[in-house]
Parts: structure tokens; sequence; C-alpha cells
């Protein structure tokens, strides 16, 4: 389940994907390293310096930044199978604060964690762009706090360590590090986590599971409709009027008849020797024709068979510029004209708590954060709450190979002084 999910496309590059994009990235720099050891350098060590370690199955090699320093990190994966056009193989890259430790798995690749503060962790949440007004952004930054400290099922007293790692990934909140170009331009983000420290949305003494996505179809659902299990009572649907700036509000679609044959065929869906000369439905069945074939398919599975083959054999058709699927939501009509099927819809995201261009709207309007989020959880208003100390985030797994830079002199590798290269883990 994505708690974020359906956030954002593009904002200046700030939400571009850095950990793994199968085909839509560039291909990472070559890194170039021996391989007769696990772990090497990219240039000699000096003489003092220890020598660089091999890391054997189940071991952990721990890289400690420069005083308020960083890594910058590339790594690369298993090459990748693909049908797609200019299909590139997935890879990392990406700039993280705090302590780093680099695991050797039984299969030989490495895992990739990081140990930092609390609040620092949030600062690294890439939800929203920090272009947005301030109060949208602390409502964000309180509904990430209060996310985070409830997906881990937080009862610590305050500054304590916690051991479990948290995935950096849309599965629990997408976090990226300081950002590669242009760092400073996330202060305002920075700014409105800081000035929120400790501010959580509480429901029966614990930290409430304030899920978010980007844009509604004009109304937010309860939970337990589109997730099942038991009813929350601050995950009420809501009427949505302030979310009309997003790209995703309202949207259109046009694919060619040939162009969805193609897709549906790769997914078994339609014969794919067939021609398709009509398709209607909507939110819960699509009904297509054609060549004396008629099937009636889930809307769930019309939508990913598109979403999934569209991209990758016609990259330069879809999605359209301003849209980050080619059927962004399930709340959709579909018919056909000309040749072609129209697709009409509304929204992004799981349609679940807080709407994240709803809260723009909101401040816009001059709502405080406390009032946003109280408009979407059902009135829960922020408190104080006890935070972790140190907070272990599992960056990726699977990683072949991995060169890791520090920002500045200072920095240890279990222990030792780094020296002036970076290390380099090589799977081998």
């Amino acid at each position: 389940m994505s708690i974020g999910e359906g956030a954002f496309r593009s904002f200046g590059g700030l939400v571009a994907l850095l950990v793994v994009s199968a085909a839509c990235t560039t291909a990472v720099d070559p890194i170039s390293s021996a391989r007769t050891s696990a772990v090497t350098t990219t240039s000699a060590p000096s003489a003092s310096g220890p020598p660089s370690p091999v890391v054997e199955l189940g071991q952990t090699v721990t890289l400690e930044p420069p005083a308020d320093g960083s890594f910058r990190v590339r790594g690369a994966y298993p090459h990748v199978s693909s049908e797609c056009v200019d299909a590139e193989q997935p890879r990392l890259e990406a700039r993280y604060p705090g302590r780093l430790t680099v695991t050797r798995t039984d299969d030989g690749s490495f895992t990739l964690t990081a140990t930092l503060s609390f609040e620092r962790y949030l600062e690294g949440i890439a939800e929203v762009p920090p272009s947005w007004p301030r109060a949208a952004l602390e409502a964000q930054a309180i509904a990430a706090r209060s996310y985070a400290l409830a997906s881990i099922g937080w009862r610590g007293e305050e500054g304590e360590a916690l051991s479990t790692p948290i995935c950096a990934t849309a599965s629990c909140q997408v976090y990226r590090g300081i950002p590669l170009e242009r760092p400073g331009s996330i202060k305002p983000w920075i700014g409105a986590v800081r000035r929120t420290r400790g501010q959580v949305l509480l429901f029966d003494g614990r930290p409430a599971t304030t899920l978010y996505f980007s844009t509604s179809n004009g109304r937010t659902y309860a939970n337990e409709d589109i997730f099942g299990g038991s009813a929350l009572p601050y995950l009420r649907g809501v009427p949505e009027h302030d979310d009309t700036a997003s790209p995703t509000s309202r949207w259109s679609v046009r694919i060619g008849s040939r162009h969805l044959a193609r897709f549906l065929a790769r997914e078994d869906l339609w014969p794919a020797d067939r021609r398709i000369s009509s398709v209607s439905g909507g939110a819960e069945h699509v009904r297509v024709r054609g060549g004396g074939t008629s099937t009636t398919l889930e809307a769930s599975s019309f939508r990913a068979a598109i979403n999934t083959w569209a991209p990758c054999l016609e990259p330069k058709t879809y999605p359209s510029d301003r849209l980050p699927l080619t059927i962004p939501s399930r709340w959709m009509s579909v018919s056909s004209a000309n040749g072609a099927v129209l697709v009409h819809g509304r929204g992004w995201g799981h349609g679940v708590g807080m709407v994240q261009w709803g809260a723009y709207g909101k401040a816009k309007r001059g709502r405080s954060a406390a009032q946003i989020l109280a408009a979407y959880y059902g009135g829960l208003r922020p408190e104080r709450f006890p935070e972790p100390g140190l907070i272990r985030v599992q960056i990726a797994t699977g990683l072949t190979l991995l060169r890791i830079m520090p920002s500045g002199p200072g920095a240890l590798i279990d222990g030792e002084p780094f020296g002036p290269a970076a290390a380099v883990f090589d799977a081998g």
C-alpha cells in the first residue's frame, strides 16, 4: 500500500525517483573496481590508512559521515531483462546524512541501511513540493511524523533509539535523503519539520495512521471501504473542494485502438490478432468489443495493463506530459470515438485521509496546519508526543555494486579514517 500514493510526477526534480527505477532513469555512471575483493577503493589508500575490509556473507561495514556531512551513493542492481522500448537498468543514486551500514546477504548482494535522527529522516521525506504554502508543508510534516510512528508501533520514551528499520519507498513513506541538485531548495520543508517537532495526531493516546494521497475525485473515503479491516473513526469520507489546482483534478487520455489491443494482449486480456472496435465502462468494469469478440474486464485489470505496457511499448506517447500515469486513477469513464479510446477521470491516489492538493488549496485560503489536519482526520489536532532519537531506514536491497563517497574529510569506515578514496563494494 502506498501511503502517499499519487503524490507528484516531478517538481524541479525533487520528486524524481532516486531508488529503483527500471525504465525511467538515465544510466548510472560506470563504476570501475577490482573484482578480487568485496570492498575496494577507487584510489590507493594512504600508508597510514587501514586496508580495505572484505565483506563476507552476513557481515556489515559501517561508514560514519564527516561532522555535519553526508555520503553520496551510487549503486547498481542485477541486470533486468525487459521487453520495453529503450529500457534502462535499475540504479541507485542519492545523498544521505547519518551513518550507513552495508551488509552482505546470503545471495551475495548488498543491503544499504541509514541510521539517523528521526527529525533528519523526516527532513528527507519527499512527498510534496517545498514551494507550497507554509501551512500545507506543516500539515504534511505532522501527517508524515504521525504515520511513521504509527507504522512502527512506536511506544518508546523520548530519544530512545529505534532498532526496527523502516523502508524508504512508497510502501512506507518515500525517503530520498538530501537532493543531489539544489539542496538549499528544500529549506522550506526542513523549516516545516523543525517548527512542528514533536507534534503528532493521536487517537486513543497512540499515533494515528494518517494516510494521505495526492488528488481526490471530489471526496475522500473511509479506510474500510478501500483497504478493508476495521473502521477507524478518524478516517471517514469527507467532501473535497480545494484540490482543483492539481494537474490530476480532472484529466482525459486518448489511446489509439491499435495501441490498446497491443497493451491488453500483453496481459492476455484480449486476443493478439483482434482489433478493438469499441470500449465502454467505468470504475468497476470495462467492456471491450471487436472482430466478433466481446469481453468484460475488471476496471482495475484494464487500468493496470495500460499503465504497465503503454509507457513500456510506446514511451514517446504515454503517459502525457502532465500526467504521472497513463490512467492516473480508478475514478474514470471509458468510451470510444473515431478509432480511439477516450478515458476521462478525476484524481490520483488511494482516496483515504488527507488530500495533499486539498491541503494546498486550504492553505491558500488561509487555513492553518491544525485546521487542515482536523478537516481530514475527524477533528484530530496536533499534540505533543515522545519521539525516537535514532531511526534506521532500509535504503535498498539486492545491490551488486556500491560506490560511497563522503562529502568531506573526517569520515570513518569501521572506525578507521576513510581516506581520500571512495569505498567500492563489489558483489563480484
